[in-house]
């Protein structure tokens, strides 16, 4: 598998736009991670949908993204979010949702309808998605489930499977390759299993993982994945490649990372560095 071509007569365009949705009061980190992530894969042009608190907190660390503010209710994204964010869609981006974007307050929130409406109108756009955290967990207990399509790559770790499955952890843990399967299969998406030899499936295809070590084992890494696997839908990989890809990428940016500040001592803010290091690795 080989990196998106990048060639010399290009613009920003070239390299495709992602629509980051991501965020809340208690996780602004996450649309930090997952915004920086996708930039330093090489997608040409992010814009990160969120929260005015989120974005003030992130536009200081990252001059390099686009802002979308979204109305807020309580910790996270408001129902009126829905309308700004399709809005602003165009065919041909690339969305992630879910990083962050939980509220765990006691005040109420209009999530679960967010969430289901954002869902509802990305499908009929045929938009590319990542759907990731937050975004599995509320996907997971809507009876009437959105449909998904297999421009689609859902990220969940063991226990986000395990709600979507309704089965138990150590179930998936068993066999992590027909669990996997199985999802993909059910909601008709890519599934990226994560974990220790993370497993890519569509369909019946799929792929393990051989890259990666305890140093990804931080919050915040997921955050990071998801904006790989956005940034490198953005260039036009295909979903299937861009889940297998950017999970070998993800593990050699926390290989890199470990090789520089132990397995111990990497942090999910020190991966988007060595997210660029792993592609420099990758283009010899």
């Amino acid at each position: 598998m080989q990196l998106p071509f990048r060639p010399s007569d290009s613009n920003k365009f070239t390299f495709g736009n992602v629509l980051n949705m991501a965020g809340s009061l208690n996780y602004r980190g996450a649309a930090y991670l997952s915004s920086v992530s996708a930039l330093r894969v090489g997608a040409g042009y992010v814009t990160l949908a969120a929260i005015p608190p989120v974005i003030e907190s992130v536009a200081s660390q990252l001059p390099d993204a686009v802002y979308l503010p979204l109305p807020q209710c309580g910790s996270t994204m408001a129902k009126d979010a829905v309308q700004v964010i399709l809005n602003r869609f165009k065919p041909g981006t690339v969305c992630s949702l879910g990083c962050g974007i939980s509220a765990i307050e006691d005040d109420p929130h209009d999530l679960p309808f967010v969430v289901h409406a954002l869902l509802d109108g990305l499908m009929k756009q045929k938009a590319s998605l990542v759907l990731d955290a937050d975004g599995l967990n509320i996907f997971a207990t809507f009876d009437d489930k959105p449909k998904l399509s297999e421009r689609c790559v859902m990220t969940p770790h063991p226990k986000e499977l395990s709600r979507l499955l309704n089965v138990s952890v150590e179930e998936i843990q068993k066999n992590r390759i027909d669990a996997a399967r199985d999802a993909s299969k059910r909601f008709g998406t890519v599934v990226l299993l994560k974990g220790h030899r993370t497993v890519v499936a569509n369909g019946n295809e799929f792929r393990i993982n051989d890259t990666g070590c305890s140093a990804l084992a931080k919050a915040g890494s997921g955050d990071c994945l998801t904006g790989i696997i956005a940034g490198l839908l953005a260039q036009k990989v295909e979903p299937f490649d861009a889940a297998v890809f950017g999970a070998k990428i993800h593990g050699i940016a926390g290989e890199l990372a470990a090789k520089k500040l132990s397995d111990y001592g990497v942090l999910a803010s020190d991966l988007p560095r060595y997210i660029a290091k792993a592609m420099l690795q990758l283009q010899h």
